[in-house]
Formats: C-alpha cells, sequence, structure tokens
C-alpha cells in the first residue's frame, strides 16, 4: 500500500498544489480505466485507506519476469549449466526496452527503482557473460565488453572480463592495458586501488596461469 501522502510528494514534490488530492483521485481513475480488461469487473489499482494499492497476478509486470528469469539463470550459472543459463539470461535482458523511465518525471521512489533497475540490468549482462566466457565465446565479447567498460568505467567486473576475453583471444597486452587503464580511473576518480579480483587477472595474466585457459564442459 502507497499512502496518499506519498504519491503526492512523488508527483508533485515538496509544494504540491491546494487540490493535490483532487488532482491525484484523478490520475487514479485514468490509470483504473487504462489497466481495467474487457469483462473484468475491478481495476487492479485498489483503495486502501490511507492509500492505494496495485494487485497485478503473476508475471504481469516484465520487471517480475525478469527477476524470475535471473534468479533461474544464477542457480542454472552455479550449476555450470552455461548453455542454459545464456538462453535464461538473454531472455531476461530481451524483456528491456531502453532507456527504462525516461520518460516519466520522477519523484524520490520512481529514481530509487529505476536505479534498482539498472543496477539488476548490469548484474544480468555480466552473469551472461561470465557464462558465454565458459561456453568460449570471449571473440564475440570483446567489441561489447569494451563498449560495456566505456560506459561504466568503475564496474571492475566488466574490466575483469574484458582481460579475461583479451587474453583468450591471444591479446596479452592488450589485456595488460585495460588493467592500467582501469586502475588509473579508479585512482583519479574514487583514490582508490583495484579490487582483488581484478588484481589477481592481472598477476594470472602476467604469469599465463593456467587456470584462464578456456576449459569447456562436456
Amino acid at each position: 500500500m502507497v499512502p496518499i501522502d506519498q504519491l503526492i510528494t512523488e508527483i508533485w514534490g515538496e509544494d504540491p498544489p491546494r487540490r493535490a488530492i483532487a488532482g491525484l483521485h484523478v490520475y487514479v481513475s485514468q490509470i483504473r480505466k487504462f489497466l481495467r480488461r474487457p469483462g473484468q469487473s475491478e481495476s487492479p489499482v485498489l483503495t486502501r485507506p490511507p492509500g492505494y494499492v496495485l494487485r497485478l497476478g503473476p508475471d504481469r509486470l516484465d520487471f517480475h519476469c525478469f527477476e524470475r528469469l535471473v534468479c533461474e539463470g544464477r542457480d542454472q550459472l552455479r550449476e555450470r549449466r552455461y548453455q542454459q543459463a545464456t538462453a535464461t539470461f538473454e531472455s531476461a535482458l530481451d524483456l528491456w526496452r531502453d532507456p527504462s523511465l525516461d520518460d516519466v518525471c520522477h519523484g524520490p521512489i520512481l529514481e530509487g527503482f529505476q536505479t534498482w533497475l539498472k543496477e539488476a540490468r548490469l548484474e544480468c549482462v555480466e552473469m551472461l557473460t561470465d557464462s558465454r566466457l565458459m561456453l568460449g565465446r570471449h571473440r564475440e565479447l570483446v567489441s561489447d565488453l569494451y563498449q560495456l567498460t566505456t560506459e561504466h568505467p568503475l564496474r571492475e567486473a566488466l574490466h575483469r572480463q574484458l582481460m579475461l576475453a583479451l587474453y583468450r583471444c591471444g591479446r596479452r597486452a592488450d589485456a595488460l592495458h585495460v588493467y592500467q587503464a582501469a586502475r588509473k580511473t579508479l585512482n583519479e576518480e574514487l583514490g582508490l586501488e583495484p579490487c582483488r579480483a581484478l588484481q589477481d587477472m592481472q598477476r594470472a595474466i602476467l604469469t599465463s596461469d593456467d587456470r584462464l585457459e578456456l576449459h569447456v564442459p562436456a
């Protein structure tokens, strides 16, 4: 249940108009008409004092479908079922139509939800990349990972994945250059050294660690 006061703040901020409650009732009425299906007696938007509730069945919202698919893919990745995990993560990302929620006004609730959505999508992309790397698809990942690290320069997991993909393509020098560039960015932007996983990847590349070689599951 979302209280009326919270909805008013979400729509109009800290300085709402005098007839904000009446305006909110108009908006709710319009949403009810929009969401009501033919033959349906009740709208999924319900009045529950002191506010409103949106009641929907399972998988009626695409982000619920996304969450379910990501959970399934994470389990498959953990169980080393990389083909299935790849297909599941791809299905989850197919639900996206970027940019999300950019065509609506943002209050504090929606702002937080949009941040969560972007983070959830990036985590899905990272897990999909891990599963593709385990399937030996490193060559097709390089260009995408270069773009992703440019868009998200502080995302260390993406740099680590790019380094591994380059190394497996025989581009050892390029992989080490990615590390140096990431380290420089982290130092300049945050005053931090790379995380342990990124440092371990650099050391493994410098020593040509056998664990970096691809071992495709049977």
